[in-house]
Order: structure tokens, then C-alpha cells, then sequence
């Protein structure tokens, strides 16, 4: 992926800016690469940006190259050490490392070396102490709410404490500590007296010590160190000196124990130890000892990239709602870090994992808490946005002012929006407490004052104010004092009526749905008068049930439980008596929520917002309109996000911060006084899409006296709506009238124009369609004349057809010429001056090009092909010589001519038929007339005579001859006319002496047997090798005893391969076993040690 790194050594002059420069090659990648600068192992430079650390990215679109640079402003001597750059896109990674050294400006003097790996308490410019982030890191591993620390906290561990003033002590000398201090002490000492480039301090200590002398026990050490993927299997080899010698794998210090996970195996003198399925465990140091020899190396597992699959949606809430930021990763029990950008009190968060569901929780929402949330892994990143809304409280019914009589009840109600919201009762400015007569209740949205035996005091202003809003509701309660005076005389009926409360006119009363309706009239007359309700015509005697009357003394009330809209009316009350009679209308008026609106749909979709409409409620409920409240949610998703927290009044809404390609769906509440109606139904499903960009390269390819051809390029940039097709339009110069060119959508990137006055100066352009509507036109810059440009005729001759073009018999034979001209070109074909033939040949043209097609091809087709190309009185021809050849005829008069020796000389004559070739060469084959089987002596021989050598005294042969051209060999062979017979002459045969040789030697192993260990239970076998003539007796021993015709053993000899099987070991079978080979001159042993182990199978409860 890179195709420039940065040096892998260099060297910065302390207070001086250093640049490093990174290129990655992005053609070959689907998406965005990542970088990170690291340093030391796991440090991200990232946090550290600021004046001291400066990062730029750019990007060259026609190289398709990234350029990644970081910059040290005033390098000090804390920016030592060693850096890593990993750059990683998907599934995709590659990382280059290099090393920073700083030395000092205008100093030699190596005595204050320790202050490159110090940090001075000068101030900022000396440089920040790495471990902050490392110990900032490491909090974070034991807890993720290190992030969320409050500032006073987070700052404890992200700054420098100041030390307190301490007693001078005598300089100790690090170096010296750290060359007598085992290795597990290193952090400690660095920690300690402020070392925070401690590897680089290492690597400059390793300098320091003398050169360690040579190896003894190895040949090859390990590699300084080793790098492995996560859960993938890693080999560490080295080569000792001695084959047989033990050696042993130490991990931190500790012996490793052979297992299925560690496997140790030596063969010959390599040692290699396998470590498999890797883990973060394992990236640990390693040694291999031998004696008091060792060698060691590290190694560095790299943990996969952990991607996110579902993104952090962006929330809206009001103050005190709970949030839930959700991400998905690609693997279970994967590590996310989440981050915000300010400091928060962190009572109030929570973290939940589940599976590959990682979840960040605000218990309840406050306005400091608006932000963007960050959660990273360490193959991805995603952000979300909280927007948090101050609350506002509803008042959806306010108080009425009372007037009650002695030893009534007087109920104050109302209700506001939360049901959460609590409040307190005033009197006349003095808060209300409860008691027997009075209690105080709050019941959902409902809060009542409820007044028992109303008395002359309990007359005043009562106010119901909100806990923690500034709002307060108000109602006034009136005492009504009754006094009777009594006449001995008849009084006529009168009905009293209160205007009061609840009454918006004289006679209209207005209740709200739900509510309950109590009207006390007060009704004089003497004698007592008769009171009779009714609504309409419909007298009204109910006592008892939802609508009924209650008669009391001096009182008629009329009652509506529960009111409904059906209870809307007109209602009469007609008192009478002797004295005469009286009546009243009322009109009862029921108010509720309104219907939910209705057709609500998408009328418009731009890149990220939408145009939604809808028509108002059917019903108001009795009460104006006040506005809309909107929301909406992707499709699938049950989680429904506020658009507006103010009463939205138009019925046209345009949401926006929306994102493209997905659906959405959309439902509305309306408002009115009373309160919100029930939810709309869902809009259609819609999506966000914007047009395309306008296509690219619009150019003329052809223009004709009536037509004009074009090509264009698909638009750079196309969306979530993808690319429906092409709309071409035309007008003349000078018109402002666009003509469509298609009447159907052109898929294709070219289009022909037809229909085009001839001579015109025409203007065109072309239109790019998807769902989302029309992109911007691509439009040539110049008109276009319509009118045929005459082209003289060319033919465009491939290069294979200027030579002869030879095929062989029966194959087929298409040869395609394309040539040029305007108007179109007429071809005409002849074959050696004559027309051809249409039964033999054909020929198709087109407008630019001819086809010459044979479907099998014979000798006859054999010939000069000429094409002629005529437009009016201009021409151009070319030639094409076809040859159809086939396998050529034996050879004629095949003879011997003369016979000497071994050897005899054979002459022939060219075939007649040359089968339209030339002949290559010829192949000849001898046979002798016992055996008659035919052996090649010459091939592709161009002569027409040979000489046929070695052959056997005493033997008559015969000979065939075979000719050759371009399509092989002839089908059948020409035999001679005669034969050749090799005479027998006098031999005197004088073998050389043979002397044979001593083979005998005394018994040496060639391959000795080799120390092992097995499993119990599990057949094992030991081998060597052994050489000796006379051939060796072999003995087996185990621990010095001869091993006799024990069944457990299997003693083979293959060839002086000696093997030793041992049928299902024990721990009793383990020893030293020893082999020895004897024969009469002497003998030779060999040992090695065999190691039994158990394995301990755990056992289920």
C-alpha cells in the first residue's frame, strides 16, 4: 500500500522542525484508508496533536495517491525513539517503522546522555511526559470511565503534579542500574527516576555493553523478532551447533511446558517451537537456552481490525429523556473506546455490552450533555450527534373560578403536559397546606385542591404554580351566602342562573371530553317549585347513571359524567309553580383532542431533506387549531425521533438532516387547546435522493446530412438513486426552444440524432434521469453544422493479411476488413480477376466494414482475393493471397543403393502431390525382417537421399520413407524396393581384466537415535541407520538389558534402516534405549533417552 515511507533513521537537531512524509496508492481500494502515527508500541500520536504535533492529509485525484504528513514543531529531546505509521483500509493493513534520534544543538558533551530520555519541568516547550498517555491508556483498559472523569479528576492524571520539595540525594546512575537489573525491573527503574523513551534508552544501553562473544552453541539465532496475527500459528527456528543437545524455550523468563498449544521439535540441528492460535497473551519475549547459552527474540501479536457494521444514530430529546447510542461490531468481545468532547459528570452514564452490541447510556439528558459521541474501534470509528431540548410545560386545562355555599365541596383542576411535573397550592400568596378538610392530590396529569364544608374564609385567589417553571395558574373562589326571608305570600318561580366559570356566553357552558359536568341552579318560588330537564323534547328523569338530576333544596343539579361528544345540545330547565313558571336554555358545548390528520405523504426529496404535506383533522374537537407536532423514523426501525418541540403551524413541513438512500417514514400529531390528538397514519415509505451530476465528456462522433451522433460519459456523481438513463435535446442557434430528441429513456452513452435540417447550425445537449428528477445538462460548447463531410475510401488491411494467409483443408476462414470513407463506401470482391463465386465464398459488408466468410476451407478456395472500395469516382483497393494446403503424398522410388559395413545408403523421390506446400523435409524408419518392427532414424531430413548407420551384422533390413510439409507428415509411408543385408565378418573378443573389490568394513551408524518424547498409550517407534560388511548382527537393549522376543517390541532392519516399535508405551516403558551393530571386525552403539508422559483428562461433575 505505501508507496513512499519515511526514512527508517533519523537524526533531529533539538529545537529544529522535522517533517515525515507517508504516500499510500488507493486505486486498488474500495474505500478510504486510515492512518495512525504511533510511538513506541501502542501510543496514538492523535491525542497529542496541538502546537508540538501537527498531522495534514491530502489527496491527488488523477494519481489516486494519499499524502499523510506529520510535523514536530521544535523537536526536543522527549521526541525520541521509535515511531510507527499503519495505514489500513477494510481488510487491508500495512505498517513501516523508523526511529527518531535527537541530539543536541551546539553540545558534545555525553554526560548529561540521561536527559534525552528525561523530562525537564521547564514548562510546555521541553515537551509533554509520554506517560501520561500511557498511564491515561491503562486507566482506560480498567475502566472506560476514565474518559468521563470530571475535569478536576481527568486533570490529576493528564498533567504533571508538582513534587514536593525533597532533600538533595547523591546522582545515581541509571545506566548502571539498568546494565545490573534484570529485565523485569526496567519499568520500574524508568517510572521511577522519569524515564519515558525507555526503548529507545535500551536500544542506546545495548551499544554501551562490550560485544558479546561468539555463539558456541548456535549456529543460527532466532530473528530479533517476529510479528503474527491474531489467532493465526507462528514458527520460531534456530540452529545449534551440537544435534543432540537439549535445549530449552523460556516465555518472560518462565520454562514452557510442551502442549498442544507450544510444540517443540528438533530435526537434526534445527530447533523450532510453534505457537498456536496466538492471542494478546503471547506477545511476550521469547529465549532459547542451551547450557549457559541463549538467544531471544519478542514477539508482537497484532490484534485483527475490529470493524463497525451498524453506524450511531443521531438522537433529539427533550431535558430529562434517557439516550441510548448504539453501535454493532464485527466480532464479540471486541474493545470500544467512547469518547465525548466535554468533560462530564459520569454518575449519570453507562456502558452494556451484548454479544456484538455496544451501548452508551445517559440516564436522563440535560442540556450540558448536547454534543458529538465518538466510539472507536481499532478498525473503525463512528460519531453521534445529541441535541437536547429545554422542556417546556403545556398547560392543556387551566382552573375555573368556584362559587360554592356553605358546607359545599370546592374542587380546583388542572392538568398540564408531564406527568412527572410536581407543583404546589397558594392562597392569596400563602402556600395551601393539607389537612382533614383540605387534601391536595396529583393523579398523572391531573393535580386537585380539594376544600371540604366550604367556609366564608376559604374565599380568595388560589394559584397552582409548577415546581421548577416559571408558571402559575390562577382561579378565584367565591362564597355564596344564602339568606331567606320568609312571605307568607305566593312568589312565582325564578331560575338563577351563574355566569361564571365554566359559561363562555350566558347560555353556552363549555366542558371539556372526559370531564365531568356538575350545574347548580339555583331555583327560588313559593311554594317550592317544580324543576323539569330536558334536552330537545326529551324530558331528562334519570336519578341515577352517567346523565342524571339530582334535586336538592333551593338547588337543581344536572350531572354528565364522563362527557362525551354525543352530550353536545341544547338543554332546557322549566320550573313551575301556582304562581306561574320559568325557563332556561342552555347549550353544552364538549371539547376534546382533535382527530389525528390525515394523507400525510412526501410530495418532494432533495440529497438530505424532504417536503412533507398533509390535510387538517376532520374534527377540531371543538376547539381551534393551535399547530402540528411532527416525526419520523427509518423504515424497520420502531424508534420514532421528534422534528419540532414548537407548534408547528403550516401544513407544508421540509425535514431536513436527513441521509441519503434511506427510507423514511413520517406521522404527525395536530394541537389544540385541549390537547395532542392520537398519531396520523405513516406516510409511504420515502427516500432522500438528490440528481445526479451532469454527465461528462459530451462529444460529436458522426455527422451526417440529416443525423448527428453523440457520446458522452457517465456524471462523476450518481447517489443513492442510482442512474435511470439519458434525455438528449437539440435546438437551433439562437432558439431558446429545447427539443427532446428520445421519447424513451436512452440507457446507452451514445445517441444518433435524426431528422436534423440539413445545413443547420444545431446546439445539443443531454440530461442525466433518476427518481430523484433531472441533473444539470451537459451541453457542447459549439454548435454543430449538420451536413455530410466526404471522406476519400481507405482500407484498413489487418497485418496479418498483408502476407500469404494459409489455412489447411476443412478449417474455417473469417476474415473481417474494416475500412473508412464518407458517404458510405460500396465494396466489391474478385478472386484472380474474376467475380466470386456465391456458393463457394460469401461476403457480407457493413458501413464500416467487409466480411470474406468460408465455412470449410478446400484447395480450390486457393487464390488471389481482391477489394475494391468505389465511393462515386474515387477507390481503394488492397489484395489478400489465401493458400489451402493439405498433407502431401508418399515419396516415389524409395531405394537402397549401395550397402558397406554397418551401413547403408537409401535415394528417393519427391511425392507428386506436394499437397499445395512446400516440402519441409522427410522421415525415415528402418526395420529387420526377423523382428519387422519400425524404428525412426531421421526426421525432418530435407535431402532426398540418406545414410542409414549402426546397424546389425548379420541382419536383413527394410525401409520406409515418410513426406513432410507445413500440415506433418504424409499419410502412408513409401517402402523400398529392396533390401539391405549386412554381412558377418571374424571378431576376437578381449575383455579387460576385473579386479574385485574388499567391501568389508566394521559397523558405523550413520544416523544416530534421536532423544523423544511420547504419550502413554499411543504407539511410539525409534530409528537409526548402520552400514557394515559382512553384513552386522544387531542387538536392542533397554537401560543395558537385551530386549529378547518380547511382543510389545517390533525390531525391523530394511536395508540398514533399523527401527524399534514400541506397541502402546506405558511409564514403565521410558529409559534409555541403546543399539548395537556387530560383526567380525568390530562394533558400534548408539543411545538415546525415551520419555513417557500422561495426560490428564478432567473429569465431569
Amino acid at each position: 500500500m505505501f508507496v513512499e515511507k519515511p526514512p527508517s533513521n533519523i537524526t533531529a537537531v533539538a529545537g529544529s522542525d522535522m517533517t515525515f512524509v507517508a504516500k499510500v496508492d488507493s486505486s486498488t481500494l474500495t474505500r478510504k484508508p486510515t492512518m495512525k502515527w504511533l510511538k513506541g508500541k501502542w501510543l496514538d500520536l492523535a491525542s497529542k496533536a496541538g502546537k508540538h504535533l501537527q498531522f495534514k492529509e491530502t489527496y491527488d485525484r488523477n494519481t489516486k495517491i494519499y499524502t499523510y504528513e506529520m510535523k514536530i514543531i521544535k523537536v526536543v529531546p522527549g521526541d525520541a525513539g521509535g515511531y510507527r505509521c499503519e495505514v489500513s483500509a477494510k481488510d487491508v493493513c500495512d505498517s513501516s517503522t523508523f526511529e527518531i534520534s535527537v541530539e543536541a544543538a551546539h553540545q558534545d558533551d555525553q554526560a548529561d546522555i540521561l536527559s534525552a530520555f528525561k523530562r525537564a519541568d521547564a514548562g510546555e516547550d521541553e515537551g509533554d511526559l509520554d506517560f501520561s498517555a500511557l498511564i491515561m491508556l491503562a486507566f482506560y483498559y480498567i475502566h472506560p470511565f476514565f474518559f468521563l472523569l470530571p475535569p478536576h479528576l481527568s486533570h490529576f492524571f493528564m498533567t504533571d503534579r508538582k513534587k514536593k520539595p525533597e532533600k538533595e540525594e547523591p546522582e545515581i546512575d541509571v545506566w548502571e542500574l539498568l546494565k545490573s537489573a534484570h529485565p523485569s525491573e526496567y519499568e520500574k527503574i524508568a517510572f521511577k527516576y522519569g524515564i519515558t523513551d525507555l526503548r529507545g534508552m535500551l536500544k542506546r544501553l545495548k551499544k554501551m555493553k562490550e560485544e558479546p562473544k561468539h555463539s558456541e552453541a548456535f549456529l543460527k539465532r532466532l530473528e530479533s523478532c517476529y510479528t503474527v496475527e491474531k489467532g493465526k500459528k507462528i514458527v520460531l527456528s534456530c540452529e545449534v551447533v551440537d544435534p543432540n543437545v537439549q535445549v530449552k524455550w523460556l516465555k518472560n523468563g518462565q520454562e514452557i511446558k510442551p502442549s498442544a498449544k507450544y510444540v517443540m521439535e528438533a530435526n537434526g540441528n534445527i530447533r523450532t517451537l510453534t505457537i498456536n492460535k496466538t492471542n494478546l497473551a503471547d506477545d511476550a519475549a521469547y529465549e532459547c537456552v542451551v547450557g549457559e547459552d541463549k538467544c531471544s527474540t519478542e514477539v508482537y501479536v497484532k490484534e485483527p481490525p475490529v470493524t463497525i457494521t451498524k453506524l450511531m444514530d443521531d438522537y433529539h430529546v427533550v431535558v430529562g429523556e434517557r439516550v441510548e447510542f448504539e453501535i454493532e461490531v464485527s466480532e464479540e468481545g471486541a474493545h470500544v473506546v467512547w469518547l465525548i468532547q466535554k468533560d462530564k459528570d459520569s454518575t449519570k452514564y453507562r456502558f452494556k455490552k451484548d454479544g456484538k452490541k455496544h451501548t452508551f447510556v445517559i440516564l436522563e439528558a440535560t442540556l450540558d450533555d448536547a454534543g458529538m459521541y465518538h466510539a472507536w474501534t481499532n478498525g473503525g470509528h463512528t460519531k453521534g450527534e445529541l441535541e437536547v431540548e429545554e422542556k417546556e410545560l403545556e398547560v392543556l386545562q387551566d382552573i375555573a373560578d368556584l362559587t360554592v355555599k356553605a358546607t359545599d365541596q370546592a374542587v380546583f383542576k388542572c392538568e398540564v403536559s408531564d406527568e412527572k411535573v410536581t407543583g404546589k397550592w397558594f392562597k392569596d400568596g400563602v402556600e395551601v397546606l393539607a389537612s382533614e378538610r383540605i387534601k391536595m392530590t396529583h393523579v398523572g396529569r391531573f393535580h386537585r385542591l380539594i376544600i371540604d364544608d366550604v367556609k366564608p374564609e376559604d374565599a380568595g385567589d388560589y394559584t397552582f404554580v409548577p415546581d421548577g417553571y416559571a408558571l402559575s395558574l390562577s382561579a378565584k373562589l367565591n362564597f355564596l351566602e344564602i339568606k331567606i326571608d320568609y312571605v307568607p305570600r305566593q312568589d312565582p318561580p325564578k331560575i338563577h342562573l351563574d355566569t361564571t366559570g365554566n359559561m363562555v356566553s350566558q347560555n353556552t357552558i363549555i366542558v371539556v371530553a372526559g370531564n365531568k359536568l356538575r350545574l347548580d341552579v339555583e331555583i327560588t318560588g313559593e311554594p317550592a317549585p317544580t324543576c323539569v330537564w330536558s334536552r330537545g323534547e326529551q324530558p331528562i328523569t334519570d336519578t341515577e347513571g352517567r346523565v342524571r338530576v339530582e334535586a336538592r333544596k333551593d338547588l337543581s343539579c344536572f350531572v354528565i359524567e364522563g362527557a362525551e361528544r354525543g352530550d353536545e345540545g341544547n338543554y332546557t330547565i322549566c320550573v313551575t309553580n301556582p304562581a306561574g313558571e320559568d325557563k332556561a336554555m342552555l347549550f353544552v358545548k364538549i371539547v376534546d383532542v382533535p382527530d389525528p390528520p390525515e394523507n400525510v405523504k412526501c410530495t418532494g426529496v432533495g440529497e438530505d431533506c424532504a417536503t412533507i404535506v398533509w390535510e387538517p383533522p376532520k374534527f377540531d374537537g371543538g376547539a381551534p387549531i393551535k399547530g402540528y407536532l411532527m416525526e419520523r423514523k427509518k423504515k424497520g426501525s420502531s424508534r420514532w425521533t421528534k422534528l419540532n418541540f414548537d407548534v408547528y403551524e403550516s401544513t407544508t413541513y421540509e425535514a431536513k438532516r436527513m441521509i441519503e438512500g434511506i427510507l423514511y417514514e413520517m406521522r404527525v400529531f395536530a394541537v389544540n387547546s385541549i390537547g395532542l390528538s392520537q398519531p396520523s397514519l405513516n406516510s409511504k415509505p420515502f427516500m432522500p435522493i438528490a440528481p445526479t451530476s451532469e454527465p461528462t465528456r459530451l462529444t460529436v462522433h458522426d455527422v451526417t446530412d440529416s443525423t448527428c451522433s453523440l457520446r458522452w460519459l457517465a456524471p462523476e456523481k450518481i447517489g443513492a438513486g442510482g442512474l435511470d438513463g439519458y434525455i438528449i435535446e437539440y435546438c437551433k442557434e439562437g432558439d431558446t426552444e429545447w427539443v427532446a430528441a428520445n421519447k424513451d429513456l436512452c440507457e446507452k452513452q451514445g445517441f444518433v440524432v435524426r431528422g436534423l435540417p440539413v445545413g443547420e447550425k444545431i446546439n445539443f445537449r443531454v440530461v442525466a434521469v433518476n427518481i430523484a428528477g433531472r441533473s444539470l445538462p451537459a451541453i457542447l460548447s459549439q454548435p454543430v453544422t449538420i451536413r455530410e463531410i466526404v471522406e476519400h475510401p481507405k482500407i484498413r488491411l489487418p497485418r496479418d493479411l498483408r502476407t500469404k494467409y494459409i489455412r489447411k483443408v476443412g478449417d474455417k476462414i473469417n476474415l473481417t476488413i474494416p475500412f473508412q470513407g464518407k458517404p458510405h463506401p460500396v465494396a466489391t470482391w474478385l478472386k484472380d480477376g474474376k467475380p466470386l463465386d456465391p456458393k463457394m465464398v460469401n461476403v457480407r459488408s457493413t458501413n464500416v466494414d467487409t466480411i470474406l466468410f468460408i465455412r470449410s476451407a478446400e484447395r480450390d478456395h486457393s487464390g488471389t482475393y481482391e477489394l475494391t472500395l468505389k465511393i462515386e469516382n474515387m477507390e481503394d483497393k488492397a489484395s489478400i493471397v489465401i493458400r489451402v494446403i493439405e498433407r502431401p503424398g508418399p515419396p516415389q522410388n524409395v531405394r537402397v543403393t549401395d550397402v558397406w559395413g554397418f551401413n547403408a545408403a537409401l535415394e528417393w523421390d519427391p511425392p507428386k502431390d506436394d499437397g499445395n506446400s512446400e516440402i519441409t523435409g522427410y522421415t525415415i524408419q528402418k526395420a529387420d525382417m526377423k523382428t519387422k518392427e519400425w524404428f525412426t532414424i531421421y526426421e525432418h531430413n530435407r535431402r532426398t537421399n540418406c545414410t542409414a548407420s549402426d546397424l546389425i551384422m548379420g541382419n536383413e533390413y527394410m525401409f520406409q520413407v515418410y513426406s513432410e510439409n507445413l500440415c506433418g507428415l504424409s499419410e502412408e509411408p513409401r517402402l523400398s524396393k529392396n533390401t539391405a543385408l549386412i554381412a558377418k565378418t571374424g571378431l576376437d573378443y578381449k575383455p579387460n581384466p576385473y579386479k574385485e573389490k574388499d567391501m568389508a568394513c566394521a559397523p558405523k551408524f550413520t544416523q544416530p537415535l534421536v532423544d523423544k518424547s511420547v504419550v502413554a498409550g499411543y504407539s511410539a517407534a525409534i530409528s537409526c541407520s548402520v552400514r557394515g560388511f559382512p553384513k552386522p548382527k544387531i542387538v536392542w537393549m533397554k537401560n543395558r538389558m537385551i530386549i529378547g522376543e518380547d511382543p510389545k517390541f517390533l525390531m525391523q532392519n530394511n536395508q540398514g534402516v533399523l527401527t524399534l516399535n514400541i506397541r502402546k508405551p506405558s511409564t514403565f516403558d521410558g529409559g534409555k534405549y541403546s543399539c548395537m551393530a556387530v560383526n567380525e571386525l568390530g562394533q558400534d552403539e548408539v543411545e538415546c533417552k525415551l520419555d513417557v508422559r500422561t495426560v490428564m483428562i478432567p473429569v465431569r461433575k
